[in-house]
Order: structure tokens, then sequence, then C-alpha cells
């Protein structure tokens, strides 16, 4: 039997079209043993691919001709969500019903980041479809809310009930971004202030929420407060998307750094 070499190349020519992840797709080259492999009775070599890790969303990321990156699809559907919202937060043309916004958080932060979050998993990047397919989900379910159909609303008589209501769903979701921050805090710069952003802006709208619900006017005041910070944190979702769209370009006409750590 003779030995097989085990050595990393990136001939992506010769592999048949793969789903794995653009960045981080490794290449093992085996020399085969005789008796194994269709290839052992000429001495032949076979390229297998192999994931290194599994994520891409914040990395300048190539396409492979296959399945294109959806990364700029969710990061923008989040970011214009977001952003609609946070201008409602703030009362930016001094409109203070945000109800039109639950549309918007159906279609695009929910559908279109969810579908961006299904895409992610056969190209192998975990962190991505995890990452847009539950805050996909975030924006749908928290829509359905405001729906009246839902009869959520109507469920609850008391204003005050309803605010703690919102106030602890909102916190559940601190929760999560939290752990979505842990894992890229090392990643690089632009996904970690984004996500610190975000963070920062459910911890403000979940104490406006739940621990001021009784009083209107500061709660009102820090419910402001958090829309500024999600205003910051939509146009540094923008940014990251749109970096990855331009990257995807051949020839683009300028590429948008994501800051390494």
């Amino acid at each position: 039997m003779s030995t097989s070499q085990i050595n990393m190349t990136t001939d992506r020519e010769s592999i048949s079209p793969s789903t794995y992840t653009d960045v981080e797709r490794g290449w093992i080259n085996v020399k085969e043993c005789s008796g194994h492999g269709p290839s052992a009775s000429t001495g032949g070599s076979s390229t297998i691919p192999i994931i290194a890790r599994g994520h891409t969303f914040g990395r300048t990321a190539t396409g492979n001709g296959n399945i294109a990156n959806p990364g700029p699809a969710g990061a923008i559907s989040f970011a214009a969500t977001a952003l609609l919202l946070s201008l409602f937060n703030v009362q930016a043309g001094s409109v203070e019903h945000p109800e039109v916004v639950v549309s918007m958080a159906v279609f695009t932060g929910g559908l279109s980041q969810f579908m961006a979050g299904m895409w992610e998993y056969p190209r192998g990047n975990v962190f991505n479809a995890t990452l847009f397919s539950l805050y996909g989900s975030f924006w749908m379910s928290y829509a359905t809310i405001f729906i009246p159909a839902s009869g959520i609303l109507a469920a609850y008589k008391d204003p005050l009930e309803l605010s703690h209501a919102v106030g602890l769903y909102l916190i559940t979701w601190t929760i999560v971004t939290a752990f979505f921050l842990f894992v890229v805090v090392r990643r690089n710069l632009a996904l970690t202030v984004m996500l610190s952003t975000i963070f920062i802006t459910l911890v403000i709208l979940s104490i406006s929420q739940y621990s001021l619900a009784g009083m209107p006017i500061l709660s009102s005041r820090v419910q402001k407060a958090g829309g500024v910070f999600g205003i910051i944190g939509a146009l540094l979702c923008f940014y990251i998307g749109v970096s990855e769209l331009l990257a995807a370009e051949h020839r683009p006409i300028v590429r948008l750094p994501l800051g390494a750590l």
C-alpha cells in the first residue's frame, strides 16, 4: 500500500460545484492508496472538499459560481427594517405610531432575512444561517404582535401588562444578541461594533418597555435614545452588507474594509 500524501491546494477548476464556505474553504488533495477509490489503479489523485470554519458574514467573500452569497441580502434586510423602526422610535417626521413598520418587518426583515439564512445552510455558513434565520423569525414574530388579527394585543386589557410583556420579549432577544456578539467579538471590527450597538439598542428599549412602563414621559425619552442607537446599528449593518456586495463584484468601484481584529 502506497503512502497517502495530504496537501492543501486552491485548485478550483478541477472541482465539481460545491456548496461550501467561500473564503474559508480548504481543499485536500489525497494521493490514494492502492485498492481505495477510483484512481487507485492509476496512482492518480482525487480532491475532497472540507470545511475549516463555517461562517462568512462580516468578512470579504468571493463567489464560487454555484450558490451566490446571501449575506448581503440578509444584512441589508435587517438594516432597512431596523432603520425604519428606529426612525419611528425617535419620532422622525413627528410620526408617533409605528404600525406601518409591520409590513416591512414581515416581508423585508422577516421573510427576506429568513430566506437568506436558509440559503446559508447549504453553503456551510453556520453563523450566517443561525443569525439570519433567527433574526428573520424575530422580525416576523415582532410584527405579529401588532397585527390585530393575531389577537395578541386584544388579549392584554391592561396597557401596563402589555408593556411589561413586550419588555420581556425584548429582554429575551437581548440575550440572544449577546450570544451572537460573544461568537464574533474577535472576527472583525465592523461586525463586532454593529452587534454591540444592536445589543445596547435592545437593552435600552427593554428598559423603556419594562422598567419605565409606568412613567410614560421618561419611557418615551429612553425609547428615543434606543432609536438613536438603532439608527447607528442599522447604518453599520448597511455598511457590512454593501461591503460584501462589492466584494462579490469582479471590478468593484471601491472596497469597504471591515477592520480585522
